[in-house]
């Protein structure tokens, strides 16, 4: 089973046992959607409109200054028809290794970042909800 979220321009599936929660802030409102376990996602719009290439940038950077030793790549992925940028990251945390997902794009209420991520040993059991939710997601910049 899954449960919708649909406000701001945004719809996107989600499965029922993740807790959503929604809250506002000066430049906009973000999402926290969290597992039974380490998997997590989360989804924050900022009003000011950064360029995505910079809002995915200083997400890396803050990443960076947690876990130094991260590797990063690079990438433009199509999301709702429109190029989405960020990195697919990889980290060590307390001995497990975690994998990472940021993608930024644009909808009418302001840029868009998406940040996923699991530890490995969840991997398996989070990571295609992680994938059909991103699959799930729709934008209207009407």
């Amino acid at each position: 089973m899954s449960l919708a979220y649909d406000q701001n321009g945004l719809q996107f599936h989600y499965p029922d046992a993740w807790s959503l929660e929604r809250e506002e802030s000066q430049q906009g409102w973000s999402i926290t959607l969290q597992s039974q376990g380490t998997g997590f996602l989360l989804i924050v719009c900022d009003q000011e409109m950064p360029q995505a290439e910079e809002m995915a940038e200083a997400t890396l950077e803050a990443l960076r200054k947690d876990y130094p030793l991260l590797e990063a790549d690079s990438i433009i992925e199509n999301i709702c028809g429109q190029p989405a940028i960020g990195h697919d990251i990889g980290f060590f945390s307390l001995d497990l290794e975690n994998t990472c997902k940021t993608r930024c794009l644009y909808i009418q209420d302001g840029t868009l970042l998406f940040l996923s991520q699991s530890s490995d040993i969840d991997y398996k059991k989070f990571g295609p909800a992680m994938q059909a939710l991103y699959a799930s997601i729709k934008i209207d910049n009407e």
